[in-house]
């Protein structure tokens, strides 16, 4: 088998002269140490001993969502799957089953957090594409809920604040409730709303931007301040969805708004428009002059969204459809 070739960073996709990960990348999301971004273990579907690695490994691990996820640490430079009474510091997940185009979703979510992150300057989990020795991809996050020493901070998803769960709303308790009501939550459980909610703002205009049709209560989060209050988390699980599922504009059910308002860019195309973003940050109590500020790079063109996309590990096709979507939903944003 050949040997994998970086020509862009498989962290921060920047033209690339290391033979793996950039120093910039190694820093952010490894500490500073040299990690290979090869894994020590072959795909699981192709060898008992590392299946069974990971099925107990799976067992294990406390978070939430369909899609596979694996706890990982450092164990010097080399990334490895924990073991019992051991706390992971990354996540990771494998190309998953029974979805459109899945061999593509790693490099998706990679490509959409690094863009959320370097073009709009959305606080993102840090994160990298990582492979197994038989160069199938897989994303990996570094958990911003564990300390230095292991312990954790507190962190509270959307779906918690809000007092949904399967037991009390049904099956499908993530997707109850608006955007507008998740504002809500953050006024009443962030004492720096005025700050955080414009954090939110951004990131549901975003998610629209991007085709991120998953952008449910789970999340979303608060998380504990070294001070013991709560913020805004950093975006995470940010992929354009419409890639790999048929669904709809937006993940909750109420849609942008708790009532039933429908702009005129609703009422003449049947899509979201600026106007009904405008209306969104009026609901939050953003002035209609920051509102207008914060909507600005969205509605830009975007020059550099183009080049992250050309240096993705997405392939040819995907990486047209990418931005073709991407497009659509600019120019539905403009719409007024």
């Amino acid at each position: 088998m050949s040997e994998l070739t970086f020509t862009y960073c498989p962290g921060t996709l920047a033209e690339n002269k290391e033979k793996g990960f950039s120093k910039t990348a190694l820093k952010r999301v490894f500490y500073g140490k040299k990690v290979s971004p090869i894994l020590p273990y072959a795909l699981p579907a192709q060898d008992e001993a590392t299946a069974e690695q990971f099925l107990e490994n799976r067992k294990r691990i406390s978070i939430s969502g369909v899609q596979e996820k694996l706890s990982l640490l450092l164990d010097k430079n080399k990334l490895r799957l924990t073991k019992e009474n051991e706390q992971g510091t990354f996540i990771l997940k494998p190309i998953p089953r029974d979805l459109r185009n899945a061999g593509q979703l790693p490099a998706n979510e990679h490509l959409t957090m690094q863009i959320a992150r370097q073009v709009y300057g959305i606080p993102t989990a840090e994160n990298a594409l990582v492979f197994f020795k038989d160069h199938t991809p897989a994303y990996i996050t570094k958990r911003f809920d564990v300390k230095p020493d292991g312990s954790k901070w507190g962190k509270e998803d959307f779906a918690s604040l809000s007092g949904r769960s399967a037991e009390t709303y049904g099956r499908n308790f993530k997707y109850g409730l608006s955007y507008e009501e998740l504002a809500e939550l953050i006024k009443q459980y962030v004492p720096a709303y005025a700050i955080e909610r414009e954090k939110f703002f951004k990131l549901v205009v975003f998610n629209y931007l991007f085709s991120n049709g998953d952008a449910h209560l789970k999340n979303f989060s608060l998380i504990e301040t070294p001070e013991g209050d709560y913020q805004f988390a950093p975006a995470y699980d940010l992929v354009n969805t419409q890639l790999h599922v048929d669904d709809s504009d937006f993940a909750l059910d109420g849609g942008l708004f708790k009532d039933d308002f429908e702009s005129v860019a609703m009422k003449k195309s049947g899509h979201h428009g600026n106007d009904d973003f405008l209306e969104l940050a009026k609901r939050m109590g953003i002035s209609d002059k920051r509102a207008v500020k914060l909507l600005a790079p969205f509605l830009a063109y975007q020059e550099a969204i183009e080049e992250m996309i050309n240096r993705s590990y997405l392939d040819a096709k995907t990486k047209r459809g990418y931005l073709q979507m991407y497009s659509q939903r600019r120019n539905q944003l403009i719409a007024k």
